[in-house]
């Protein structure tokens, strides 16, 4: 087996293991060393061609492959060394790394740091559990996406689409413009679950129907998807089977929600969150094993890349801080979902010596108009601001100033709308 020795090794080279890469490398990591299972740089963002990229971090828009060449020029440049083509099949006691190429066989690899950067996949119709027969034609709308973005291939000229995900919503427009019929956007919530810019944008300017509490009940066909029967949902969820209707169609695409890649993390024995599916982390990134840090989506579904790489070069510098041997904490803060909040990222706070600032990211339960947020401790309210509307589709944040004099205690975030 060959051996490898790193200071800091990332595990994916899409935005977040790029991003992670770079802020290693320029707090002073001298061996950075990412391993990327597909043969080039970008991960999803190679098959998003659309604009809507970079508005917050580089102040314009760009597309996908745009977004994702900018910090792949910053990795060349800074000298990360990329292993592609391996897989990595196990983080070893060590703190290293057990990975596969068909190139080079097995590798070991010793780091002072380990980065989790692998990104999530898309949930599927076995997840759904849809009745039916198993024609061709069902597809999740990211591997639509690829198919004719990144392959030239189109998947279908009818089609319904379940969920209203942002890629679902993307992928809306995208069919359209290649002149297929989208018969419906289908949600079985009573809100979007993506941004609402993106349904404005994809499916308002394009006249795609949304219908929000109704789900798809059945898929018909044998060798190709024939139709789908569409209901109405009542408020526990359940198809009201009296408003079934058939709608024809030769294609399904699935955005009903992603699952972060934790399969590594939890073999390693890290503390995973029940709600987020991601590693639990502190204000650093980093996880319940103190070499491993995570960021990106396999830590929590975002839904701006931009958040993805400020998140990610948090974690990357701290990885490098951690292999230096200069990241330390004392207390322990524990952040917790209070009224109206579904979950907080990062779960636990490590107070410093010194004052710390902190950005907890959260997602609300349900949409609503003028909301109030804050964050409390004990009776002391910590911070709070008002917002014009909130959405479960929307990530939201808020920044803390954690004093040193902290002691181990609980901060809840909580919204109310206001009325």
């Amino acid at each position: 087996m060959r051996e490898l020795t790193c200071d800091v090794a990332v595990i994916g080279a899409g935005p977040a293991g790029m991003a992670a890469a770079i802020a290693a490398r320029e707090q002073g990591a001298e061996h950075v060393l990412i391993v990327e299972r597909d043969i080039a740089t970008g991960g999803i963002l190679q098959q998003c061609i659309h604009p809507g990229f970079g508005l917050s971090y580089f102040n314009e828009e760009l597309t996908g492959p745009e977004y994702a060449d900018r910090f792949a020029a910053r990795v060349q440049e800074l000298g990360v060394e990329i292993l592609f083509d391996s897989m990595v099949l196990r983080l070893s006691e060590s703190g290293g790394l057990i990975c596969s190429s068909p190139n080079s066989g097995m590798t070991h690899i010793k780091a002072g740091a380990v980065v989790l950067a692998m990104g999530c996949r898309e949930r599927t119709r076995f997840n759904l559990r849809i009745p039916g027969t198993r024609p061709a034609g069902v597809y999740t709308a990211g591997s639509a996406q690829r198919l004719i973005n990144r392959q030239n291939e189109m998947v279908g000229k009818r089609v319904v689409i379940l969920g209203s995900g942002d890629i679902g919503m993307i992928m809306a427009r995208r069919l359209t413009l290649e002149g297929a019929k989208v018969e419906a956007v289908v949600e079985i919530m009573s809100y979007l679950a993506g941004l609402t810019r993106n349904k404005v944008q994809c499916l308002d300017d394009f006249n795609i129907p949304l219908l929000l509490e109704h789900t798809v009940t059945r898929i018909v066909g044998e060798r190709r998807v024939e139709g789908v029967w569409i209901a109405a949902v009542d408020e526990k969820r359940n198809p009201i089977l009296s408003t079934e209707k058939f709608v024809a169609c030769d294609t399904l695409l699935l955005s009903v929600g992603l699952l972060p890649e934790n399969e590594l993390t939890k073999a390693a024995g890290i503390k995973i969150s029940p709600i987020t599916n991601g590693p639990e982390v502190n204000q650093y990134m980093q996880t319940s094993s103190p070499h491993i840090f995570a960021c990106g989506n396999v830590l929590h579904v975002n839904d701006l890349v931009d958040n993805v790489s400020v998140e990610s070069q948090t974690a990357g510098k701290a990885a490098a801080q951690y292999a230096a041997g200069e990241l330390s904490a004392a207390n322990i803060i524990d952040c917790t979902a209070g009224t109206g909040v579904r979950y907080v990222c990062p779960q636990h706070i490590a107070v410093q010596s010194s004052d710390t600032s902190v950005r907890l990211y959260f997602r609300v339960r349900s949409p609503g108009g003028k909301t109030r947020i804050w964050a409390q401790r004990g009776d002391e309210v910590l911070k709070e601001k008002v917002v014009s509307r909130v959405s479960p589709g929307e990530m939201e944040h808020l920044d803390l100033n954690i004093p040193s004099t902290f002691d181990k205690s609980i901060i809840s975030v909580q919204v109310e709308e206001v009325v």
